[in-house]
């Protein structure tokens, strides 16, 4: 490559605009535990004066329960399980330069956090919880700082003796580390009061109350992003699973008592047989949790993977509260909710696929639940019925609007992802809920120039993307090769991707510039996205191929539990040959079967048949999307 190419910017190699969206906050007082005597205390909690005001007043039935809730809340919004080690290359130089007489520590500390304000910005704000008083409960919201945990705390107005009628409306509160230390003091002898709004509290320690303390926060992108986007993914169909609370801590003292292996899956495998109570399996050791509160009621058995189970550890001060446990899960590897009934009070936790979800898990979601800037034409009716009635069921919104369900869920979709409306899955039902007063909805669109490439390519606009072949590896996954054609360079790249039984990315190659500089380092090259999102599509065409029973390659796993252990059938279709896997054991060798067909036909109808077979034994799909 000449020395000019190599000086050529590439479109994906582009500055990008801004990455943050800044938001203003401006609060009248900090959070407090206000003593007014000797029994009797006030959480006050400052709203934000910026936006329209939020007003609760009311003394807590159960001050002791609320404390140990938005505890949970407060894990939550401090989580980072990112393992990606913090570059302490500035700060490194910080010392050196500070220790000799080139410059002084108070210069090189500020460069240190300006670095710090640029390259990380999380890891120091996070935006303020969300709060929104509506008829029937008052809600909070938070989003953890490593972008993988949602969780939504939900009190019934029955949790307090209101002293007035609430302001409706959503807004920011104040929320400190010094307002979670000092909630430890709360305590159930105490008459202890609710106050949340603009003026939380009419004792103050400050002797100006009228004076505003204001702040600018520079919220990333992505971080919004991902807080629309986990809370959005609610609204996609998903299977309920009830368990009962001492499951769900015998679960929790199994990974306590026991470290990680590294060798083995380290998900929790969900087994669900129609008609049976269901069973929670823990990796790699195999460790059975059986339920028996209620029965599987679904139609189809079936086997759901979750990965990132150590975060379920937040809700540990929570699991003594809670009366009924419900698992809402999207499917293998994808988002799940764990909702807490509490009483009063529902806690709500939503997890991402993967304590650290990689790109390409990610770009698997946005295909489920793909971002749009064009507005729905059914959006604004709904905004306009939420914005009167405050929250609403999905069959109350298409019998009030005239809109079929199929409309009603595609707009309620889009606002869910404009930050406008937030989807209760504990109560099943809409509200109106505008995350912020204004959201740069281009900005979100996506994650960044590159990703806009991608699908600029899928779109052909600008180039093409083709997949050239498709290889199964035994033991490896499914590798695709793919050329994709981008105008702006005036080449072609060859682009490889291999994907796992889990459609995690076990291993890509790249020839484009980007890719060879950087390799994953700074995140996938366009070229790399647009051949994954060419990939969904396939997978997509290949679902809509087998309902028709026309598929030439497949493969796909059944699982069933007996007293020996899980014995395992792994059927694989290529063409017309068909390779059967089977054993008792998950991670032993297991035992295979070769055959061959004279004709595609003749090995599709063999490859049913099987799968019939199996179904008819009670064996449950344990196939994961790929």
């Amino acid at each position: 490559m000449s020395q000019e190419e190599n000086n050529t910017t590439t479109p994906q190699e582009e500055p990008e605009a801004s990455t943050n969206t800044r938001v203003e906050l401006g609060y009248k007082g900090s959070s407090q535990i206000v003593d007014e005597s000797s029994s009797s205390t006030t959480l006050a909690l400052f709203g934000n004066t910026k936006r329209a005001a939020v007003s609760v007043q009311g003394k807590l039935k159960k001050p002791l329960d609320f404390r140990q809730a938005i505890e949970t809340l407060y894990r939550v919004v401090k989580s980072d399980n990112r393992r990606a080690p913090k570059d302490r290359s500035a700060y490194l130089a910080y010392k050196q330069k500070s220790a000799g007489a080139g410059q002084n520590a108070f210069d090189a500390q500020r460069e240190y956090f300006e670095w710090l304000e640029q390259n990380d910005p999380s890891s120091w704000l996070v935006l303020d919880p969300v709060i929104t008083a509506h008829p029937d409960r008052l809600i909070f919201e938070v989003f953890s700082k490593d972008e993988g945990s949602y969780a939504a705390l939900s009190i019934d107005w029955d949790a307090l003796d209101l002293d007035k009628d609430p302001t409706y409306g959503t807004t920011n509160i104040d929320f400190s580390d010094d307002l979670y230390d000092a909630m430890k003091r709360m305590r159930s002898y105490h008459t202890t009061s609710l106050s949340v709004g603009q003026e939380a509290v009419s004792v103050t320690t400050s002797p100006d109350h009228s004076e505003v303390t204001e702040r600018k926060v520079n919220v990333p992108n992505s971080w919004l992003r991902g807080f629309l986007q986990v809370q959005a993914s609610a609204t996609l169909p998903s299977t309920k699973v009830s368990i009962a609370p001492i499951d769900f801590y015998n679960t929790l003292r199994h990974l306590r008592m026991n470290a990680d292996l590294k060798k083995g899956g380290r998900a929790i495998r969900v087994e669900l047989m129609p008609g049976e109570y269901p069973r929670l399996v823990i990796e790699p050791r195999d460790e059975v949790i059986e339920t028996e509160h209620e029965v599987f009621r679904g139609r189809v058995a079936q086997v759901i993977r979750i990965w990132g189970r150590r975060r379920w550890m937040m809700l540990t001060s929570l699991l003594p509260l809670a009366t009924d446990i419900e698992l809402h899960l999207l499917g293998t590897g994808l988002p799940n909710f764990c909702v807490l009934r509490c009483g009063p009070m529902t806690f709500t936790l939503g997890l991402t696929g993967f304590t650290t979800a990689n790109w390409s898990q990610a770009l698997g979601l946005d295909t489920l639940l793909p971002r749009t800037v064009e507005s729905d034409k059914n959006l604004d009716k709904v905004l306009k019925f939420l914005s009167k009635s405050w929250f609403a069921s999905a069959a109350d919104l298409a019998s009030s609007l005239k809109l079929n369900p199929a409309q009603v869920r595609h707009a309620i979709q889009v606002g869910c992802q404009n930050g406008q409306i937030m989807y209760d899955i504990a109560h099943d039902v809409y509200r109106f809920r505008p995350l912020l007063e204004t959201i740069d909805l281009d900005a979100l669109e996506f994650r960044n120039a590159r990703e806009r490439l991608a699908h600029d390519l899928i779109n052909n606009k600008g180039g093409n993307v083709k997949i050239l072949s498709r290889n199964t590896i035994a033991g490896t996954g499914v590798q695709y090769v793919g050329e994709v054609h981008v105008e702006a360079d005036r080449r072609a790249y060859r682009c490889e991707i291999t994907l796992d039984d889990e459609g995690r990315v076990r291993r890509v190659d790249d020839t484009s510039p980007f890719y060879r500089k950087h390799q994953l380092k700074e995140g996938p090259s366009a070229p790399l996205i647009a051949l994954r999102l060419k990939i969904a599509e396939l997978q997509k065409e290949h679902l809509e191929a087998r309902s028709k029973g026309q598929i030439d390659y497949e493969t796909r796993t059944y699982v069933k539990r007996q007293h020996k252990g899980e014995k395992i059938y792994q059927i694989s279709l290529d063409r017309t040959h068909i390779r059967v896997k089977f054993g008792m054991r998950r991670y032993a060798k297991l035992r295979s079967q070769n055959l061959t067909f004279n004709s595609v036909e003749d090995a599709r109808s063999a490859y049913f048949a099987r799968i019939e077979e199996l179904e008819e034994k009670g064996y449950m799909d344990a196939t994961a999307p790929v």
